[in-house]
């Protein structure tokens, strides 16, 4: 009789992007060879993106860990007892809920992340999958929104607005027809957490957007994709069609008596689609442009119907708010900003990947003890947290609490939670230049402040390192201005973020550039 073991390898992009699959196959090969009859359960990823692709084998003891690992690996890993957990290998890192990076998270939103099959039904129910909406069937829809409020959820793609006056305002808008729309175009530096959602946990997603339709009264339901997320557009589309086929979504959506459908769409490779009204045009198969506002998406949004507009995050952390209590989610974080957030590390950081923390944890904990510092092992420098648009953090904010009203006390964003790491080379002129001649790639040219100011950011950005001066630095900061307060989006509006923030953490490196030329 053959031995059986059973062992976890992520699907996950990143995982996949370094060999993921082909390791996948060399194990499979490597195992019949043995004798040994493997299952092999292509889970999601942990998010220990350092260690990827992560081998875990099942044992009595728990999941055994073993990773970085490659093709040429596997069968030196066999032969050492790895599928029975043994610790002779150099890759071995012992039970995976032991290691430092994941066992000092508190994983709310994520807590299946990387131990379940996304695509099985049968795991994520008994991960407690779908008890969210099996609660949510026995309440109204003022009933669920109250929870909601009680939690103190506030947006998660970055503008922290309170989730329950969004749901609340679509509700009690006029109308027949409402949606859901789920923005998944994460277009952000350094951000990956929608992506391991729609990868690795896709019925949570599914799960979050059903129980906001039974409040706000919505019966369709649309996730947009970003087009650079081939693998996490098919397997959230594969979801949908075996929760439809279960019974999760359709006319009779999860036994509630009331439809509700979800339709996945695939972006179509503009970063201002992240932007909800310019979402909401590409969505009905126009030009992604930013609408005017008001009205509202809330009140006239897709197809000019009410609509309730979220990020991936945020529709995620439904679930478990909905199910555990909102009190039990509102006991994480700190002041205004209730729950956890899934920090994504980034850049030049050794240890890159996700971590799920409550507010409040500092800027120099994440990076320092989680992320372990610069790849380089250089000193860092200056660290982006907010995406392409965020400001550069200085380094006497390190330890400010990463809270949204702390970050905006100092001119900063905490956005999607994303963040970039760069070390003592990195030339702060030549990022705050990177910054506008991203937004005027960007733009999508409706508003002139956003169109116009980026362009003449890159050409000012240009001359103060030709030599320009105190007079172009002057004029850097009035283009800046007048792009906050004078553009139709975050696009134009923020682009400043970066620029003024190096501008004033960093003067040395405009100053340098001045000195190089001359």
């Amino acid at each position: 009789m053959s031995k059986r073991v059973k062992a976890y390898l992520p699907r996950d992009a990143a995982a996949r992007a370094l060999g993921a699959d082909a390791i996948a196959a060399a194990l499979q090969a490597a195992a019949a060879r043995r004798g040994v009859e493997l299952e092999l359960v292509r889970n999601g990823s942990r998010g220990l993106f350092w260690l990827e692709p992560l081998l875990e084998v099942e044992t009595a003891v728990g999941r055994i860990a073993y990773g970085p690992l490659r093709e040429s690996d596997v069968d030196a890993l066999l032969d050492s007892g790895a599928l029975d957990g043994h610790g002779g290998h150099p890759l071995h890192l012992g039970p995976i809920d032991a290691l430092p990076y994941l066992a000092r998270q508190q994983r709310v939103t994520f807590a299946r992340m990387g131990v379940t099959d996304p695509l099985s039904l049968d795991d994520y129910a008994a991960h407690g999958g779908w008890a969210g909406v099996q609660r949510a069937r026995q309440l109204d829809g003022d009933a669920l929104i109250a929870q909601l409020q009680e939690s103190g959820l506030r947006g998660r793609g970055g503008a922290a607005f309170p989730a329950a006056i969004k749901w609340r305002t679509v509700r009690g808008a006029p109308g027949a027809t409402k949606y859901v729309v789920c923005n998944a175009d994460e277009g952000d530096s350094g951000s990956f957490s929608d992506r391991m959602v729609l990868e690795g946990d896709p019925y949570m997603l599914i799960e979050g957007m059903l129980i906001a339709g039974l409040a706000v009264g919505a019966a369709t339901g649309y996730v947009y994709i970003r087009s650079e997320y081939p693998d996490a557009y098919a397997t959230f589309a594969e979801a949908v069609r075996r929760a439809e086929a279960a019974g999760w979504l359709g006319a009779d959506a999860a036994g509630s008596g009331r439809a509700f459908r979800i339709e996945p769409r695939l972006g179509a490779g503009s970063y201002v689609c992240g932007e909800e009204t310019a979402l909401l045009e590409s969505l009905e198969g126009h030009r992604g442009v930013v609408r005017a506002k008001p009205p509202l998406p809330a009140l006239h949004g897709l197809f000019d119907a009410p609509t309730l507009v979220h990020n991936v995050i945020t529709l995620a952390a439904v679930p478990r708010i909905v199910a555990d209590g909102p009190q039990a989610y509102a006991e994480f974080g700190v002041g205004r900003s209730r729950g956890t957030l899934p920090f994504q590390l980034a850049g030049n950081v050794r240890r890159g990947g996700l971590v799920e923390v409550p507010f409040g944890v500092t800027l120099r904990q994440l990076v320092e003890d989680w992320g372990g510092g610069t790849r380089s092992g250089r000193p860092i420098k200056a660290i982006q947290v907010g995406g392409p648009l965020g400001a550069y953090v200085a380094p006497q904010h390190w330890d400010l609490p990463l809270d949204y009203e702390a970050y905006a006390a100092v001119g900063a964003v905490l956005g999607h939670g994303g963040i970039v790491v760069h070390d003592d080379s990195a030339d702060m002129m030549r990022l705050a230049r990177h910054a506008m001649a991203f937004c005027a790639l960007e733009s999508c040219g409706k508003c002139t402040p956003c169109r116009i100011g980026s362009t003449r950011g890159v050409e000012v950005i240009d001359r103060i390192g030709a030599g320009g001066g105190q007079e172009q630095l002057q004029l850097l900061r009035e283009l800046c201005d007048t792009m906050v307060h004078g553009s139709l989006c975050a696009m134009g509006g923020m682009t400043p973020y970066p620029v003024l923030s190096a501008l004033d953490h960093y003067p040395q490196d405009f100053k340098a550039a001045a000195t190089r030329a001359a």
